[in-house]
C-alpha cells in the first residue's frame, strides 16, 4: 500500500462520523487534516490552458511564462487539469507534471485547485492522493458520465462520498453538462454539502435558478457555490455564489477581477455595463468555437495559446475572423 494511501486511511472513520453531525457540530470540525482553516474561494479563478509545442508536447517554459504573465493579476487562485486544460488528453504523467510546474511558480497565498475526476470512484481516489502530493489545495472532481444512464444521485452522492473520505485536500465538485451529458442533481448537491471535506461546487450549467437554489439550500452549510463561466457571473454573485472559474480569465482576467471587485462593493450598474461587455467574448471561447477559439485569443493578449491536441482542430480563417469581432466589437481589440 502506498505511504499516501496508509497515511489517509485513519480519517476515514472520522470523516464518515462528521458526516451526521449535528450542522453545529460540523460548522466547528469543518476542516480537513492538517488545515487551520476552510479554504476560501470567493474570487477569480482562470482554468489554465495547456500549452503545447508544435509537436503536441507539454510545453513546460511556456505555462511557466504565461503563469509570470498572471501573476500581475489579483486572482484568487488557478484551476488546472480542467477541461479548458484538455485533461482527457494527458497522459498520467502529464497531469501531475503540470500540477507540480504550476504549483512552483505560483505564490502559496495563492490557490491551487486541480482535475482529479476519473471514471472510476477508485481511479478517482488514487488521482486525488496523487494530486495533492503534487501540491493542490484542492481536488476539482467532475462527474463520471461514461455509464450515464446509471449515475443516479444516489451513485454520484456514494462516489464523492468516497472521494471526499479518502481525499487529504478538500473536494469541490464539478458539473459541466455540456461535456458530460449529466448534471449533478440538486438533491445530491445539498446532500454532499454536508461532507466535511466537501469545500463547494463549481457549476458550468449556467441556470441561474439552479445556482441560486444552491446557495439558498446550503445556506446552513459551509459551502461555496462557484459559476463556471464568465456569461453568467454577475447573476451568479446576485445570487450568492462566492466566485468563478472563468475560461475567458485566460485571456481578460483583469476585467473578470475587475467585475468581482464591483459586485462584491455593491457598484451593481458599473457591474452590469462590464458583464455585458463580456458576454459576446466569453461565448465565443466557449460554446461557439471551445478550447481551439481560447488558445487563439490568448495570443492576441500576449499570452502562449498554440495548437491544441488532436482529434480538436484549429480554426478555419473565418472562424478566426468571428471570434476577433466578438473581442473588437466589445471594446478589447
Amino acid at each position: 500500500m502506498a505511504l499516501s494511501t496508509r497515511l489517509t486511511l485513519p480519517l476515514r472513520p472520522v470523516l464518515a462520523a462528521l458526516r451526521w453531525a449535528a450542522p453545529g457540530q460540523r460548522r466547528a470540525l469543518n476542516t480537513p487534516q492538517g488545515q487551520g482553516h476552510k479554504l476560501d474561494l470567493g474570487g477569480i479563478f482562470p482554468p489554465l490552458a495547456t500549452p503545447f509545442s508544435p509537436m503536441r508536447e507539454v510545453d513546460y517554459a511556456l505555462l511557466e511564462g504565461n503563469l509570470h504573465r498572471y501573476a500581475s493579476i489579483p486572482f484568487r487562485g488557478l484551476v488546472v487539469l480542467g477541461s479548458n486544460g484538455e485533461y482527457p488528453y494527458l497522459a498520467p504523467q502529464e497531469r501531475l507534471e503540470v500540477v507540480s510546474c504550476v504549483r512552483r511558480a505560483l505564490p502559496r497565498d495563492r490557490l491551487l485547485l486541480a482535475g482529479s475526476g476519473c471514471e472510476s470512484t477508485q481511479a478517482t481516489i488514487q488521482l486525488t492522493l496523487s494530486m495533492a502530493e503534487a501540491g493542490a489545495d484542492a481536488a476539482l472532481v467532475v462527474t463520471p458520465c461514461y455509464y450515464r444512464g446509471a449515475m443516479t444521485s444516489a451513485a454520484l452522492v456514494q462516489h464523492y462520498t468516497e472521494v471526499a473520505d479518502a481525499s487529504p485536500i478538500p473536494v469541490v465538485l464539478y458539473s459541466v453538462p455540456a461535456n458530460t451529458g449529466l448534471d449533478l442533481p440538486l438533491e445530491a448537491v445539498v446532500t454532499l454539502a454536508q461532507h466535511p471535506n466537501i469545500l463547494g461546487i463549481k457549476d458550468s450549467g449556467g441556470d441561474i435558478t439552479r445556482i441560486g437554489l444552491m446557495v439558498h439550500k446550503t445556506r446552513q452549510e459551509d459551502f461555496q457555490v462557484l459559476a463556471g463561466s464568465a456569461g453568467f457571473l454577475l447573476a451568479s454573485y446576485a445570487l450568492g455564489a462566492s466566485g468563478g472559474v472563468c475560461a475567458l480569465a485566460n485571456i481578460l482576467g483583469a476585467p473578470l477581477c475587475q467585475l468581482d471587485r464591483l459586485c462584491r462593493e455593491g457598484h451593481w450598474q458599473e457591474a452590469r455595463e462590464l458583464q455585458h461587455r463580456l458576454i459576446e467574448p466569453n461565448t465565443a471561447v466557449t460554446r461557439r468555437f471551445g478550447i481551439p477559439g481560447l488558445k487563439k485569443a490568448m495570443e492576441w493578449f500576449g499570452y502562449y495559446g498554440g495548437p491544441c491536441r488532436a482529434p480538436l482542430a484549429p480554426l478555419s480563417p473565418p472562424q478566426v475572423e468571428e471570434l476577433r469581432g466578438a473581442f473588437s466589437a466589445n471594446g478589447w481589440l
